[in-house]
């Protein structure tokens, strides 16, 4: 296993944030000269100064972790499962976030997409969903896409399919990920040229357009996630909320007789 110094992963870091020396020194309030020498490992930098350039780097706080340790330092940031007391008043406001959004349908998700709580709007569409497919963990994207999933579903798969191939491609372009990108290849890859879909750089809103118990429902989304968060867990996960893109839908929804 290849093992890096604290100087090469700040490069590293560096050279995929497009960030030269000087700007980097100049938003860290560092000489370039030093952050020339910590990179060359001819400096041994303090763990507040690998925290410094890793908070100007925008480096998520699993590879922050990662940076501290190379550096010879403890990690600074712990990962516990949602269900862990300590965050007991995190996964407790995200349960009512996703209850307050009823009666239309939310989920939260990790960094690599596995689904990690949702409301009770969500249960109806997995009725049909293959249940190897529900077995944990359940991967969104792959639930999205496979033809066991709700792929059968959704009339403008392929539109919805440029948008996943979209979201990740900028997860990775943010930080790399070994299991992000495996999930990236398998189910995503490259577009062919004459695949069907639009470009979503050119529109404001796509809507999922989902063909469920006869009744066409067309769906948009939004992505909250938290602002400061200590825990890498927090970090990571993100709470994705469906709205209705038109009035038949929000009655659809809101009518209370979904059958």
């Amino acid at each position: 296993m290849l093992v890096h110094t604290v100087g090469e992963l700040l490069r590293q870091w560096r050279h995929h944030r497009r960030v030269s020396q000087l700007d980097l020194a100049i938003a860290a309030d560092v000489s370039a000269r030093h952050v020339s020498l910590v990179e060359t490992g001819k400096s041994n930098p303090s763990a507040d100064m690998v925290l410094r350039l890793a908070d100007q780097l925008d480096v998520p706080l699993r590879d922050r972790n990662r940076l501290l340790l190379a550096a010879g330092f403890a990690p600074r940031y712990t990962e516990r499962p949602l269900e862990d007391g300590a965050l007991s008043a995190a996964s407790d406001a995200i349960a009512r976030v996703l209850r307050a959004h009823e009666p239309y349908p939310a989920l939260v998700f990790d960094r690599r997409w596995n689904i990690v709580m949702t409301n009770r709007a969500i249960e109806p569409f997995l009725e049909g969903v293959d249940p190897d497919l529900l077995r944990p963990p359940v991967n969104l994207v792959r639930l999205g896409l496979d033809p066991r999933g709700l792929a059968p579903l959704v009339v403008n798969l392929a539109d919805v399919r440029t948008m996943f191939r979209a979201r990740v491609a900028r997860q990775l372009a943010a930080a790399p990920d070994p299991g992000l990108a495996a999930l990236y290849e398998e189910l995503l890859g490259p577009a062919p040229e004459d695949a069907p879909g639009r470009s979503i750089e050119s529109d404001v809103l796509i809507p999922m357009i989902i063909r469920f118990r006869g009744r066409e429902l067309r769906l948009f989304s939004t992505i909250t996630t938290f602002g400061t968060p200590m825990d890498i867990t927090l970090d990571e996960v993100a709470i994705e909320s469906y709205y209705p893109a038109d009035s038949e839908t929000a009655a659809y929804f809101t009518s209370g007789s979904r059958d």
